[in-house]
Order: structure tokens, then C-alpha cells, then sequence
């Protein structure tokens, strides 16, 4: 089953930090599509639970050098 969450995520402040975001989770198993928003400061990633839990995307995001609000 797929599931979208959407998270806040702090230190994203041009297109370049969305592209580090994207790279991050690009090609990953279970992931589905990604988008951003530097100006709003969110991520929106679509994954395969089957695969991967919220968590496993929150650590992808973090270990790229971004911070992930509860």
C-alpha cells in the first residue's frame, strides 16, 4: 500500500536545496514521487510501506543535511 506524507522541513532555502532533497530519495526502494517547496519549507513524498516506513524517509532527508519538524 502506498502512503503520502507531507513534512516540514527546515535549512531548504533555494531550488539547489530541493534538488539535494530529491537526489537524497531518488531511486531509493519504495519511493514513489517526491515534491518541494523551499518557500514553504515542506516535502511531499509518496512510498511504498510495504518497503519503507515514514521513519526510513525522515532519516534520508536528515542525512542530506535537512532538519524534519515533528
Amino acid at each position: 500500500m502506498t502512503t503520502k506524507v507531507e513534512l516540514t522541513v527546515t535549512g531548504m532555502k533555494c531550488g539547489g536545496c530541493e534538488n539535494t532533497i530529491k537526489e537524497a530519495l531518488t531511486g531509493k526502494d519504495g519511493i514513489i514521487s517526491i515534491d518541494t517547496s523551499h518557500g514553504d519549507n515542506w516535502v511531499a513524498v509518496e512510498f511504498d510501506e510495504a518497503i519503507l516506513e515514514e521513519d526510513d524517509v525522515i532519516e534520508l532527508i536528515e542525512n542530506a543535511g535537512f532538519t524534519v519538524e515533528d
